[in-house]
């Protein structure tokens, strides 16, 4: 795997740079999976809201789940409860943001048809600006700016925000990873990761290892000599395994496949992907996303002999 030639252009994508989709396709699913479990919580607040009790023990039982096939069975139940919840709070933002990340993830991790996965991924982001602008009427349409523009407007989003346009950022990447064959699509990667960064400006303790780890991949992706950042990128994702306390092993897997790989790091590589492999997956909270990445390690593994 080869990483896709583009070049940093002030934070733009130049209009007629090659890009190689399966590479984008590959940061952007990988940072859906973590985004994953967010979505969960999210749908647990919803209900929560709507009277039922059974909302923190359903969180609990999704993300301490070891086989990724029952969930991926089970959730579109709750895409359609979901879709309910907004056709009786259309302006709520809890909701709407919920919808938004459930739509988002599930169409990037668990559907493989591409057709049914742009179908997801775009009524996700439709949910997703929808609670952004529930939130915030002044960042409304910000999302048809051109980059500069986005930026400027970006800035004038405030603290109360933070909450829903983490999700908007999400819901965003899942669009763009679902239609990483449109150029438009890809062209607003740079909104999203700044996206992330403002995030991070308005509330440092806020998800502080999920956009960590955004943020290291996003860094990373390029090799230096074509823009990419690996000294950030590599404090990026220190940072993200010391926040996570070391039990997220998908944080592993992408600091093999972002940093090791790009820089031809083979021992370093292995070493990692080894420590996922060796690693007990089972710990409140990660189980379910663990199973996962020990899946993509094996295969990073079985296919470095090609790489390298």
């Amino acid at each position: 795997m080869r990483c896709p030639s583009v070049v940093k252009h002030h934070g733009r994508l130049p209009k007629k740079q090659t890009v190689v989709t399966p590479v984008m396709k590959s940061l952007i699913q990988g940072m859906l999976v973590i985004a994953s479990t967010v979505l969960i919580s999210g749908c647990a607040s919803v209900m929560a809201t709507a009277g039922s009790g059974l909302a923190g023990n359903l969180n609990k039982a999704i993300m301490n789940q070891d086989d990724p096939a029952l969930v991926r069975d089970g959730a579109p139940a709750y895409l359609l409860m979901l879709d309910s919840f907004v056709e009786g709070a259309p302006e709520n933002v809890a909701v709407l943001s919920a919808a938004a990340e459930l739509y988002s993830a599930y169409g990037v991790v668990f559907v493989d048809d591409p057709i049914r996965s742009r179908k997801l991924t775009n009524r996700g982001r439709s949910y997703g600006q929808r609670a952004l602008c529930a939130a915030d009427e002044g960042a409304c349409g910000i999302w048809e700016l051109n980059y500069d523009e986005f930026t400027v407007r970006l800035e004038k989003v405030g603290v109360k925000t933070v909450e829903p346009l983490f999700t908007f950022g999400l819901s965003w990447i899942a669009y763009i990873q679902a239609h990483s064959d449109d150029w438009s699509a890809l062209a607003k990667l740079p909104q999203a990761q700044a996206t992330f960064q403002r995030v991070q400006e308005l509330d440092p303790d806020f998800k502080q290892a999920d956009i960590e780890h955004f943020l290291a991949v996003l860094d990373t992706i390029r090799p230096p000599a074509l823009g990419g950042d690996f000294d950030a990128g590599l404090r990026h994702f220190e940072r993200a395994m010391s926040l996570s306390g070391g039990y997220d092993l998908s944080v592993l897997v992408d600091f093999a496949k972002y940093y090791a790989r790009t820089l031809y790091e083979r021992e370093l590589h292995d070493q990692l992907l080894n420590e996922v492999l060796d690693a007990d997956p089972v710990h409140p909270g990660y189980t379910l996303f663990n199973t996962l990445a020990q899946t993509e390690a094996q295969a990073l593994l079985d296919s470095a002999d090609d790489y390298f």
